[in-house]
Formats: structure tokens, sequence, C-alpha cells
């Protein structure tokens, strides 16, 4: 571990770390320090992580708060004071917060076009990719907590993909936590992309009628673009093409706010006094849907809902994603009135977006495994005794509430609060985090902050 560097942000006293740890986790436990040890030194990573806390209570003995950031493929939060991620201004009263990055993302061994490109050939790399899934990411935090804070029981707070982070968590090393908050992130358990695909398809075609209400004027000048769109000659600030399905791509953004009025503003400006594309939404499409920097985030997202169980093995993902579209025309990139499509991955992207070229051919192979870690613990989650509290939104167009009302109901000892006043992203306002803290804190799941 290296020495900290302390350090203020206006509102939060700061210190940065790293430790290392293995790339390859399979055989081992994060308990077993030598093997830890011995496995590091064949291959390993960096695995940053951040701890922030009230400045005036640097000195206090806090209990500890871990962030589970959502993804894949995401950094934490780099706050710039403790309301600028409003769940942070809530936390800091309590606990010091520990933000790590999650291997691959921010400053533990990012994983770029260029790393993947030295890897070696397809199968290597995809193989390489399975490293930064769940079974990973758990095992790295939980070796970060038995290194870097003793062994101390911790806090959990699950953010979207956090959430799935969470039942791995809860699954595995049960011992580690003494309470869990996820916020939108209850996946389905066990993993059925297929299933989760026709949620969030229905989702979507919800979320575009809702937009069209709104903004009705906005359908034909939607067809409009798409139609100059597909002659095909149209790039982007990079160079890319800029394809009809690039533009649908712009409701990846519809399960947050305020994404209706920044889509509906992007359009506005869509055509120069020529009646071509203008640069200026032409860039700004480039930046509301470029992989640079989000290349993990996209290259795993159907890895997440794999889960090999106990013989490491499930049905390929196959671009689970793809598959549906092919079913339900009115989404493809020649329908009009167009839609826009959602939080989907698809084959284009990695032929289109040159963040993502360099991952094509690993994608291809990621896409046909079947060989996967074990990333959930059925029995262990149906005997779960750790106080689990959840903010499910009712509308979530990423992870759809039915599923994680069925999973939370299998659940012992999960408590969910179901909310129509928020979108996916609610927890960075300073509502969410503190209602879930106060159901928590009135159940008496929270008693040890009071001894």
């Amino acid at each position: 571990m290296t020495n900290a560097e302390n350090y203020y942000v206006p509102g939060l006293h700061v210190e940065d770390h790293d430790i290392t740890v293995p790339l390859d986790w399979r055989g081992i436990d994060p308990h077993d320090a030598k093997a830890v040890e011995e496995r590091c030194s064949q291959d390993c990573l960096t695995l940053f992580y951040r701890v922030v806390c009230d400045p005036a209570k640097v000195h206090e003995d806090l209990p500890l708060l871990v962030f589970l950031q959502g993804g894949p493929g995401g950094k934490s939060p780099r706050p710039l004071s403790p309301t600028s991620d409003g769940w942070i201004a809530e936390a800091v009263k309590h606990f010091r917060v520990v933000l790590p990055d999650q291997r691959g993302t921010g400053r533990s061994s990012q994983v770029s076009g260029a790393v993947i490109s030295r890897i070696g050939d397809a199968r290597r790399q995809s193989d390489y990719l399975k490293r930064f899934l769940a079974d990973s990411i758990i095992r790295d935090f939980e070796y970060l907590r038995l290194t870097a804070f003793d062994g101390r029981q911790w806090v959990s707070e699950g953010q979207s993909y956090g959430g799935f982070l969470t039942l791995t968590y809860l699954s595995f090393f049960p011992e580690a936590l003494l309470a869990s908050f996820t916020t939108g992130g209850i996946p389905a358990v066990p993993a059925d992309d297929g299933e989760l695909y026709r949620h969030t398809y229905d989702k979507c075609e919800m979320k575009n009628r809702a937009y069209f209400e709104r903004y009705p004027q906005d359908r034909a000048l939607l067809d409009d673009i798409a139609d100059r769109l597909s002659v095909g000659d149209v790039k982007l600030p990079n160079g890319d093409p800029f394809s009809v399905e690039r533009l649908q791509s712009l409701g990846q953004s519809f399960g947050m706010k305020p994404s209706f009025e920044k889509v509906h503003w992007m359009l506005d400006d869509a055509f120069d006094g020529d009646g071509n594309i203008s640069d200026g939404f032409a860039n700004e499409v480039f930046a509301a849907t470029t992989a640079y920097g989000d290349e993990l985030y996209w290259t795993l997202q159907e890895g997440i809902y794999m889960d090999g169980g106990d013989s490491g093995r499930c049905a390929a993902p196959n671009w689970a994603a793809q598959r549906e579209l092919e079913a339900r025309p009115r989404f493809s990139a020649d329908a009009r009135p167009l839609l826009f499509t959602g939080e989907m991955n698809y084959p284009w992207r990695f032929a289109e977006d040159s963040a993502l070229r360099p991952f094509q051919n690993a994608e291809d192979v990621f896409m046909a495994s079947t060989d996967w870690g074990k990333i959930y613990d059925l029995g262990q989650l149906e005997r779960n005794r750790v106080p689990l509290t959840s903010a499910v939104y009712y509308n979530d167009m990423y992870v759809p509430r039915e599923l994680s009302m069925r999973t939370l109901s299998r659940i012992p000892n999960s408590h969910p609060w179901v909310t129509t006043d928020f979108e996916h992203d609610g927890v960075h306002g300073d509502c969410v985090f503190r209602h879930l803290f106060e159901l928590a804190t009135a159940r008496g799941d929270l008693e040890f902050l009071s001894r």
C-alpha cells in the first residue's frame, strides 16, 4: 500500500491510497494472504481507493461505508464538495466513506484500447475482460477491507451495478457487512439476460412515448435527421460515422433527469442554414455517445448477467440486446417514426466507435463464451441476515422494478422502498440515501452507530 496523500476539497477531508491485487482471483481466497501474495507475483493490478470524511471528524473513530459504483466499468465519484454528489453529504455525517475505483477504471489499472491490444489474440483478450466482473471486483474489495482496514466490518452503498455487486458481496462475504443499501440496482437472481432485455425494451418504449408526448414536434424532426443520416456520408468530429443507430442511442440517457430536455435541445439545433447536419449537433452527439473513457461499460455490458454457478458454465450472452431488437422491428433504424434505444449493447458500436474497435474481436469471443465465474450464491442469499435497504424506482429504465421486487422477495431481511419520485440517478440528490438511512435506523438496523 502506498503512503496516503492527504488534502481537502471544500467540505471534505480526502486520503488517496492504492493496494496491489491479483489479476486472477480464481482458486484463491482474499483471506489467504500467502496465496494472494503468490498470485500477485505472477500478474497483478493496482486497486486505487479514496477515503473521504467530514473535516471536523478526521480524528474520530468513525464506522466505514464502502461505495459500490455503478457501471459496469465505472470509477468512483470525484466530489467537488459534499453536496456535488448528494448522498455523500449525508453519508459523511455518520461514516468515513471509502470510494474505490473498480478494477479497470479511474486510477485502478485502467483498461483502454491500447491495453487490450497488448494482451494477445481475441480469446486471451476475452478471458482478460472476464477478470473485470463482479466475482473479481468483490474479492478486491474484501481484500481491501482485510488489508487496509484491519478487517473491520463495514456498511455498503451500491448504486445501479453497485446493487449487483452488493448481492455478490452478500453471497460470498456476508460476514464483512454490517448493513447494505442499494439504489436502483437489484438484478434478477437467478440472472437471465433475455428476460432483462424484454423488460428494458418495454421500459424504453414507455420512455419514448413520454418523450414524444412532451415534445411532439420532435417526432418529425427526428425522422428528418434520420433520413439525412441514412445517406451514410455524415461524420462525427473524430471521423466516426454518424449513423442512425448512433442517433437512436441518445435514448440511453432517458432513465435520468433532465435527459428529455437535453435531447430536445440537441435536436433543436440539428440542421444548419443549408439544411445539413450542423457541426454543433454532431459534436454534442459525439460527446453524449462516445465510449472513450467508458470502454468497459459497453464491453462488459452483457457479461454482468452471466452467472456460471458451481459448474462455471451458462448459456452465452450471444448479443442478447441485438436479438431482442430484431424481434421488435419498430426499434429498427429503418423504422419511421424512429424510436430511441436505451442501455443496450449492439455489434454496430464495435464497428463504428473508434474507442471500441480495439475490443471488437474480443467482444465477439466474449459474447459467444459459455464459461463464466459464479456471481451469486442463491442458498446464501436465501439465508441472508445482513439488513438490506433498497430504493427501487418504479419506472426504472435500466433495472426493471418487476425483477428487483421478485429478487428482494426471496432475500430475508431485505426492505424495499418503491418510489415514483426519482429516476435511476436519484441517489445523486440529497434525499434518497437520507431516506434509506432513516428507514434502516427506525428498524434498529444501524444500532452499531450509537455504540
